[in-house]
């Protein structure tokens, strides 16, 4: 074999034709942080977001992950970390109801936000966090699709209107053993 045809194989070309290979997915999580927190801590343990990201990334290959949030002052710390793990936050002005408590509701953001993204060609297939039925429409939009991959309740109560549109549903509480965040775990 010459060095033109050793090359050639080398670099997979065959005749002039590159051989391609299927490129990775390039997939897109849309998060409801107030559920998945409330979720988690439901579960009786608190979840490392950066072992999290890593796990969107390797799992489902989720290169951007959109966590929905209400605006908090005092959470800028919280919003800091979630940035240096590597989310993209869309903030959500807070309301209080009627008795001081906050109101940060980003469900309509968060569908609004999924189905532009998709009409723009963003992303290949939609991961939604959240276990509440609110979603199940979104759920069964990308769905009917082609583009819905993975829904991950955070909480083992998953709303009936997600689970009855036979998607896959992973539960955060079967990832506790690498998702967990480990306080006596040096950083």
């Amino acid at each position: 074999m010459d060095k033109l045809a050793c090359r050639m194989a080398i670099f997979g070309i065959v005749q002039n034709i590159p051989i391609t290979m299927k490129s990775r997915e390039n997939n897109y999580a849309f998060i409801d942080g107030a559920n998945l927190h409330r979720g988690v801590l439901g579960l009786g343990w608190e979840l490392d977001y950066v072992r999290f990201r890593v796990w969107l990334k390797e799992k489902y290959n989720v290169n951007n992950a959109f966590i929905f949030l209400g605006l908090i002052s005092k959470n800028t710390d919280l919003y800091v970390h979630l940035k240096n793990s590597g989310f993209i936050l869309i903030f959500k002005e807070i309301t209080y109801d009627g008795t001081g408590n906050i109101k940060g509701n980003c469900d309509s953001d968060l569908v609004l936000s999924a189905v532009c993204n998709y009409y723009e060609k963003q992303f290949d297939k939609a991961i939604i966090v959240s276990s509440d039925g609110d979603y199940a429409s979104l759920v069964k939009f990308f769905k009917n699709r082609d583009s819905f991959h993975t829904l991950i309740s955070p909480s083992n109560k998953c709303s009936f209107l997600l689970r009855k549109l036979n998607v896959h549903i992973v539960y955060l509480e079967t990832q506790k053993s690498i998702l967990f965040l480990d306080k006596k775990s040096p950083r």
